[in-house]
């Protein structure tokens, strides 16, 4: 069955005002840049963002007043340096107070691995010791019920809704992403539901035909959008390079 859309009537359906989204989850490339115009464009409020690194999109969605929360490991923009809206918001409340849980890039991938397999936390020590550990109000210390030693859990993260952005998809949603997966599979295998942007739409032949590729199983996609440079200004790999 055809799960292809338009990028407004994927939004308008799967995103409802408070929702969880995960997106630019393949690190600094293969970012939704269209996915998050679009959320601006539709007005939508309260969303909570997930994310290891964000580029530009979440600055723009903070701007845009489109943000209550974020669980992140950077938000920045890159070659441009600070996220200015994301700054703003956190020490004036312009244009509003966000909530930040603040991550490395491994915790959020622990948090969303957790999440993908069904658990309610993964234990780790890599925070015990930082600011971290104590600046995140999700996170809990704990002991080692084998040796007493000290320990860090870090509780699953299960978005809502998971942007990932590819290369060529089928119609089903069955989805090749080259390049650094980043979080990208674990992000997809936690969320409720998962919307898929593609740089091509390709037969299903195609995408069986190189089966190990495939990041995202189609039953877990809600929505393919099939539209060429999504992810501009970020880059993906084999398309296009990254835009200063």
């Amino acid at each position: 069955m055809s799960k292809v859309t338009s990028l407004g009537e994927a939004i308008a359906r799967l995103v409802p005002d408070g929702a969880s989204v995960a997106l630019g989850t393949a690190l600094e490339p293969a970012i939704p840049f269209a996915v998050v115009h679009e959320l601006i464009r539709q007005s939508k409020r309260d969303l909570r963002l997930i994310g290891p690194i964000s580029d530009i999109a979440f600055d723009q969605l903070i701007g845009a007043g489109c943000v209550a929360r974020v669980a992140a490991a950077w938000v920045g923009n890159v070659s441009a340096g600070l996220a200015h809206a994301y700054r703003r918001a956190m020490e004036q409340g312009i244009p509003r107070r966000i909530a930040v849980e603040d991550h490395s890039n491994f915790t959020i991938a622990q948090a969303l691995l957790a999440g993908a397999i069904g658990a309610p936390f993964i234990p780790t020590r890599t925070l015990l010791g930082s600011d971290l550990a104590r600046a995140n109000v999700t996170f809990r210390e704990s002991v080692s019920p084998f040796d007493g030693s000290p320990l860090l859990l870090v509780p699953a993260i299960t978005p809502d809704l998971t942007v990932l952005a590819v290369q060529r998809a089928d119609e089903e949603g069955n989805a090749h992403l080259w390049g650094p997966w980043g979080v990208s599979q674990e992000a997809a295998l936690a969320a409720t539901a998962v919307l898929v942007v593609t740089d091509e739409i390709v037969p299903r032949s195609v995408i069986a035909s190189d089966p190990n590729r495939t990041i995202v199983p189609a039953w877990k996609v809600a929505a393919v959008v099939g539209q060429r440079g999504a992810c501009h200004p970020s880059p993906l790999q084999g398309r296009y390079r990254r835009d200063h």
